[in-house]
């Protein structure tokens, strides 16, 4: 299971946490891993955009014993003691927040996989890349899902 104290499953994301705001990662946290779990991964992505599901966050290596993701990771290849972060569809590294356009809400889906492997792929992986290195090595995992609207409407 996993959680964040910046908001409930299926609520609005507060506005620091998007492109209208700080553009902050949200704090996560997660229960205790499946039983011979190595690793983590997360991938947060946007299913309702136009097109094609929108990639915000990549990021894995994280070791098995993390239960949490603090606020605001920096946008840098290496962070936390050692974990990776992967490109998203904005085309840089780490975290980049809801930024939908202005048609209703969207939903974001913050996905953790426990793995049981130490993944070696490098920093700036895509989540194609990561997904293709997972397959096959998740025990387990657990999805958040938060909604955010633009222009200050809410629901």
């Amino acid at each position: 299971m996993i959680t964040s104290s910046a908001f409930e499953a299926h609520g609005m994301i507060p506005l620091k946490h998007t492109c209208d705001g700080e553009d902050l990662s949200p704090p996560l946290t997660w229960s205790e891993a499946p039983e011979g779990t190595k690793s983590f991964a997360l991938i947060a992505d946007d299913p309702d955009a136009p097109g094609r599901t929108w990639v915000h966050w990549v990021i894995y290596g994280l070791p098995s014993d993390t239960r949490a993701l603090p606020e605001g990771v920096p946008a840098d290849e290496i962070v936390l003691g050692g974990a990776r972060q992967g490109r998203n569809d904005f085309g840089g590294i780490g975290y980049g927040g809801p930024c939908p356009p202005p048609n209703g809400a969207h939903r974001y889906c913050f996905t953790l996989y426990a793995l049981d492997l130490e993944l070696e792929l490098a920093p700036g992986a895509s989540k194609d890349e990561l997904l293709a290195a997972v397959q096959g090595h998740v025990l387990g995992g657990g999805q958040l899902v938060g909604r955010y609207r633009r222009g200050g409407e809410r629901g």
